[in-house]
């Protein structure tokens, strides 16, 4: 709970990346990082799986009991401009996030950096102001037909940071709707909390007021605006997002306070940036009444085991 500033300024980014594309993507998010950290961002979040993409409508040739040659080398493209953790371009990123004094919450598609496994995994990278990638968390279980393509990780990656603004951390999309990964969180001390996300559905507004309530914490949600047309026409599977609106994705990124009130958003319907000063006091302050790891917790009745093995 202790943090040293009184006050941070937000910046949440609604884009879409470059789609399947690794270098162009990072071109558009050291212009976004700018652009942001111009008007005082210190802390920048991107959604989910913003490199290389959240690959919305298409099926990459999975079909119960079989796939298709075509499906496989959609999926390679996918993994080809997907990030290794390390890599040069992990050090692109870091550097942006250096040269322009912020941190940085970024969600990937990660790949292995050894290539021991050709395994996917949905992850959320945190980078610091020095350019340091200081934790990341992959999703533990990646929903419906994400599976096909993320694997799931283990608990080693419950990962919370020390900021000067509060301890930071990151569930994924559906993640949040686990009752005891959200625990999990609040039992490290999280006060920044951020839930990059593919959910653009209203009732995700209520998900998010509601961890804000629970867990005391600031709520920072953040979505991708996409539209059909930015995808590349020359994939396989371009033809699978025929019956496809327009508008893959409408956004909805927010900015909620400890009080569940929101300070900025929800954003829909456009690529755009929000920002909202928070007022670091209020993580403590509303925990006056209720406190989820402290004077509301009951230990002598309930425990949580965590296996961050």
């Amino acid at each position: 709970m202790i943090h040293k500033e009184k006050i941070l300024k937000v910046a949440v980014v609604q884009a879409a990346p470059v789609i399947m594309d690794l270098g162009e993507t990072i071109i558009k998010l050291k212009e976004l990082v700018r652009e942001a950290a111009q008007k005082g961002a210190k802390l920048v979040v991107f959604p989910e799986s913003f490199i290389p993409a959240y690959p919305r409508g298409l099926n990459f040739g999975f079909v119960i009991g079989s796939r298709s040659k075509e499906g496989r080398k959609d999926w390679k493209r996918y993994y080809d401009n997907s990030l290794a953790i390390p890599s040069k371009e992990c050090e692109i990123i870091a550097k942006i996030a250096k040269d322009n004094n912020v941190y940085l919450s970024l969600g990937v598609t990660e790949k292995d950096s050894t290539g021991n496994t050709a395994t996917l995994y949905c992850t959320n990278v945190f980078i610091s102001p020095e350019g340091k990638i200081i934790g990341k968390h992959r999703k533990l279980k990646p929903t419906g037909s994400e599976r096909n393509i993320w694997g799931e990780d283990d608990g080693s990656t419950l990962t919370v940071v020390d900021t000067p603004y509060g301890r930071m951390g990151s569930l994924i999309c559906w993640e949040n709707y686990m009752p005891l990964a959200r625990a999990a969180l609040y039992s490290k001390g999280v006060t920044l909390y951020i839930a990059p996300t593919a959910d653009a559905r209203e009732q995700w507004q209520s998900t998010m007021k509601h961890i804000a309530l629970e867990g005391r914490c600031f709520v920072i949600g953040c979505n991708q605006y996409v539209e059909k047309s930015m995808y590349p026409t020359d994939i396989y599977g371009y033809d699978e997002l025929e019956n496809q609106p327009e508008v893959m994705s409408r956004g909805g990124s927010c900015i909620v306070s400890p009080y569940g009130e929101y300070l900025a958003g929800p954003l829909y319907g456009k690529e755009e940036i929000i920002y909202a000063e928070l007022e670091l006091d209020d993580a403590i302050s509303s925990r006056m009444d209720f406190d989820p790891v402290g004077h509301y917790s009951r230990p002598d009745i309930f425990e949580l085991k965590i296996n961050e093995k």
